[in-house]
């Protein structure tokens, strides 16, 4: 999930902005039951979705596919509190898998707590430096603490130069 879909995805209920297994590292299979509740989530069919990944998780507790997508579900049905302890847990027992850390971080900017993202993401670019979703978050978290720089300068020295800086920087900080 990328920190203005994620922005964008909270501030407005949209499912289509989220990271799902399909675009992640983590091992699905094509007949996966991972994979099946994923489709039906992105055509909309959430209530299906969900009743299927419970059945799922009773069947196979420790899949890390179906409980990734537990965590995108959660997110986008606004349990942010569960989703981000869902993706803590991942962290801590998957610690070699990017995504988790990706999608914590997108909540935990989301959240406001930018150092902490950025912290999330360098771990997740650590564990994949290819991860161009993790680097397009960072990207975004770098824009917003930038932001938040000239914020802080431009209160003790209006200057046009840090004025036209500071623009900028809410420019690339907005969600898209």
């Amino acid at each position: 999930m990328t920190l203005p879909a994620a922005l964008r995805c909270l501030k407005s209920g949209l499912i289509a902005c989220l990271l799902v297994t399909t675009e992640s590292s983590i091992a699905v299979a094509s007949d996966s039951p991972a994979r099946a509740i994923e489709q039906q989530f992105k055509r909309g069919e959430t209530a299906l979705a969900q009743q299927n990944l419970t059945l799922a998780l009773a069947r196979q507790p420790g899949d890390v596919a179906l409980r990734f997508l537990q965590g995108v579900m959660l997110s986008a049905g606004g349990s942010t509190g569960e989703a981000v302890a869902l993706f803590e847990r991942l962290t801590q027992e998957f610690p070699d898998l990017p995504e988790p850390y990706n999608n914590l971080a997108v909540l935990q900017a989301a959240a406001g707590r930018i150092d902490a993202a950025r912290e999330l993401l360098e771990t997740a670019l650590r564990l994949d430096p290819g991860y161009r979703t993790a680097q397009e978050n960072l990207g975004d978290v770098f824009a917003r603490l930038a932001q938040r720089a000239y914020e802080a300068a431009a209160g003790q020295h209006p200057e046009i130069s840090l004025q036209r800086k500071l623009r900028m920087a809410r420019e690339l900080a907005q969600p898209r």
